[in-house]
């Protein structure tokens, strides 16, 4: 996160900045964490959209005295959802659960921590449903394990970006249909191939059944 912050670009430096704020609460740096707090909320405010705001919130959680990181947490969780960011949703989501559970809170946090974990699963993000997944677990619920079998499976979107990639379509045209960058259509082609045992687009006529 330090070095990301080298390059100051527009967004990218708030994405590094709330980046940095958790990894240095999760190591106990909460002189670094409260700084980079500051910098992330000179962006945010003035920027006074959703996103930033639900960004900001989720960072000040994280800071926040207990009585009021729950009130952090569900404003972050109301604009991200707001405002349709979903893999800021789905961690805003996943640090609120983790905070329910270490507060014995197990019936409140399994609620988070079963929709980041969806959220996760849907958009590809298969460290942080692993995480979540984990942290289900530790609160007592049973959930479908990672096993050679379903690890093969491909996830939603795989699925969706493999069967446009089927009938023809480029990455550049799958990423507008599906509102993401082509870059995140070829990883997750590279992800559909890898499962499906093929190399080539042609195959998928052969061994994709939609």
């Amino acid at each position: 996160a330090r070095d990301a912050l080298r390059c100051d670009l527009p967004g990218f430096t708030g994405w590094a900045l709330a980046e940095l704020v958790e990894a240095a609460v999760r190591t106990g740096d909460l002189t670094l964490a409260t700084e980079a707090n500051a910098r992330l909320r000179e962006r945010t405010a003035p920027a006074g959209t959703d996103w930033a705001l639900g960004t900001q919130a989720m960072a000040e959680a994280l800071l926040a005295e207990e009585r009021q990181t729950e009130t952090h947490y569900e404003e972050a969780i109301e604009r991200l959802t707001r405002g349709d960011i979903r893999c800021q949703l789905g961690r805003a989501r996943l640090l609120y659960g983790e905070w329910l559970r270490r507060r014995n809170r197990r019936v409140d946090a399994r609620t988070h921590l079963r929709a980041a974990a969806q959220l996760f699963s849907t958009i590809g993000a298969t460290g942080f449903a692993e995480r979540a997944r984990r942290e289900l677990l530790a609160t007592g619920e049973a959930t479908r394990k990672r096993t050679a079998d379903n690890q093969r499976q491909l996830t939603p979107q795989e699925s969706r970006v493999a069967a446009l990639a089927r009938e023809g379509f480029s990455n550049a045209e799958i990423a507008g249909q599906l509102f993401l960058s082509p870059r995140t259509v070829e990883y997750h082609l590279y992800k559909a191939f890898a499962k499906l045992g093929i190399n080539s687009r042609a195959k998928l006529q052969l061994t994709f059944a939609g």
